[in-house]
Order: C-alpha cells, then sequence, then structure tokens
C-alpha cells in the first residue's frame, strides 16, 4: 500500500480515499506482481485489473527511486503483460505519462504501442443565487 501512495504522489493524482484504507482505494480490485531480487528483496512491482471484455490494464507500475534504472520495471510490467496474454487477454493496455521519456521508451521496446493522448479536466460550475 506504500508504494501505492508513493506512486499517487509522484503522479500527481489526488486521492479519492484516504490511502491507508486499502479497501477504500483505486488500487483494491488489481492483481499486484512484485519483482524480487534473489534474496527475496521486493525491487518493483506492477498490478493489473481483472479481464473486462477481453482487455487488461496494466497500472500502477512502479518502482522505488533508489533503485530505478536496473531494468526492474520493465522486467515485472513484461510478466504481468505475458500473463495478461497467457490468461486469454486480447488487449493488455497502459496509460503512461508523455513526459516520462524513460518509462515511454521501455514501455515500446517491450512492445506496446502508443494509441493515443488524453487529459482530465475539472469543470467546476458555481450557480448563483436568484432573488425574486
Amino acid at each position: 500500500m506504500r508504494w501505492c501512495g508513493e506512486f499517487v504522489d509522484i503522479v500527481g493524482e489526488v486521492p479519492a480515499v484516504d490511502a491507508s484504507s486499502w479497501a477504500g482505494s483505486r488500487f483494491a480490485d488489481r492483481y499486484f506482481t512484485f519483482w524480487e531480487t534473489t534474496d527475496g528483496t521486493p525491487v518493483s512491482m506492477a498490478a493489473a485489473t481483472s479481464m473486462v471484455a477481453d482487455m487488461v490494464r496494466v497500472d500502477p507500475v512502479y518502482t522505488p527511486a533508489h533503485l530505478r534504472g536496473r531494468g526492474y520495471a520493465g522486467a515485472v510490467t513484461v510478466e504481468v503483460s505475458r500473463a495478461a496474454l497467457a490468461a486469454g487477454a486480447t488487449d493488455v493496455v497502459l496509460y503512461a505519462d508523455p513526459v516520462n521519456l524513460t518509462s515511454n521508451a521501455l514501455y515500446q521496446c517491450i512492445g506496446y504501442v502508443p494509441v493515443t493522448e488524453w487529459a482530465v479536466c475539472d469543470f467546476s460550475c458555481s450557480v448563483p443565487e436568484l432573488s425574486y
């Protein structure tokens, strides 16, 4: 759960609920895979959603900052993607930050193809009180 909280902080996502509540988080429905060193120390993680309409989404992929640049994220992403395909998924998708050139190059190297870019907008609307 701590790594999920760190991921949310890094990507600038505003958590919908208290990150200390696993059941209330957006990560509760994911299946997590942890990449470990030979001594069993976890060094990276990737999660996948349940398959819906033959599609699985990989989210999040996270490696703590002090462990980056060693191929851990690539290895765990490949493993999660292969497992989804082996389970029958015809589409495996993930969202990547377009300004993170390192992760985008990695994802393309392992077979992901950019499809589209998107943005989230929050339109607030206030309605003035009417007086009669």
